[in-house]
């Protein structure tokens, strides 16, 4: 098969074609990617050796240069990473969350319509259901949980996540979504929280920890998500919305905690930082839909998973140090050099 995957020079985009790459030699891989500030082609660098791996640099926004891409690939699968996705900067700038997340999510489908397509894959957020309390260990996200978002993010999410129900719904389309809990490992872009604490106490700067440190997040190694997308585009059922979670709720201050012990630092380090504004206090994923129906369960603990991402990040500075040289640092001094 031919399989576009959009927002693949970013994070967990990477992460899949990386899996799809060793687990299905037989598939072409084609990443489409703007290259905004969190895509890096150094990320694709062993991508970009393989033969049945081709790159186009495409904002998903712009239709005609979409088109052009399914007329000459003509692809099978689309698998939807491409999201502009830090709550920080959807509070700065709502805007290009709405043209990135919504607008493209619609020229996207709009293609697959056009073209013919077997499958597209939405890849969304847990943030989509907005939070749970704290002391309501019991309560969890289903496939059934309403939407109510707090940020303009999940908020562009949930939207995108509403269209590609009604494509299925009006038009007939193929498609199916999966709604994933805080994902950790390689090549996370250092403005999320495991990766900024590590890059941090190996610099010997504050780890800024966002008001009380208890906001709980649901942790899910990378890898474990990219396994769960591979089955959902494979063998999940069109129109379903699958939940992605690892059963590893952390605070976030444990995970710094967690991080600094890794690395054998003390925790003298870490500042508490003005929260930021409609903080969620807890997400926490049920993911028993997808164990039942596709026999995917996250094989990576937290422990396990955290120190291998440590690992990662110790041994590829060429990586990450041009990333911090970068627009990255302006946007850190902004975010929290006053708080």
């Amino acid at each position: 098969m031919n399989i576009i995957v959009t927002g693949g020079a970013g994070f967990i985009g990477a992460n899949f074609i990386y899996s799809e790459l060793e687990n299905h030699p037989e598939d072409r891989i084609i990443c489409i990617d703007k290259l905004t500030y969190a895509g890096n082609m150094a990320t694709l660098d062993g991508a970009m050796k393989q033969p049945n791996f081709a790159f186009h640099r495409v904002d998903i926004a712009d239709r005609p240069a979409v088109y052009q891409v399914f007329e000459q690939e003509k692809p099978d699968i689309l698998v939807n990473f491409a999201a502009e996705s830090h709550v920080d900067r959807s509070i700065e700038n709502p805007e290009i969350f709405l043209q990135t997340n919504v607008i493209g999510t619609s020229i996207l489908m709009d293609a697959c319509r056009k073209y013919g397509i077997r499958r597209y894959h939405q890849v969304s957020t847990d943030e989509v259901y907005g939070d749970l309390p704290l002391d309501r260990p019991d309560l969890l996200f289903t496939e059934e949980t309403p939407l109510h978002t707090s940020s303009p993010y999940s908020a562009s999410k949930a939207s995108a996540d509403l269209l590609v129900m009604a494509y299925h719904h009006t038009y007939g389309l193929d498609t199916t979504i999966s709604r994933c809990s805080n994902n950790y490992g390689p090549y996370h872009f250092p403005e999320k929280l495991i990766p900024l604490m590590i890059l941090n106490a190996l610099a010997g700067k504050k780890l800024p920890v966002y008001g009380d440190g208890k906001n709980v997040r649901d942790w899910l190694y990378v890898k474990d998500h990219a396994a769960a997308i591979d089955l959902i585009i494979r063998k999940g059922r069109a129109g379903e919305v699958y939940n992605v979670g690892g059963h590893n709720e952390r605070s976030n201050l444990t995970v710094v905690k967690s991080v600094l012990a890794a690395l054998g630092k003390d925790e003298s380090g870490i500042e508490y930082v003005t929260d930021r504004k409609g903080h969620d206090r807890r997400y926490a994923i049920d993911p028993t839909k997808i164990q039942r129906e596709l026999g995917w369960s996250p094989t990576v603990k937290f422990e396990e998973g955290l120190a291998k991402t440590v690992k990662w990040y110790l041994a590829n500075e060429a990586w990450w140090k041009p990333i911090l040289a970068g627009e990255y640092q302006d946007y850190y001094e902004k975010m929290y050099k006053n708080r």
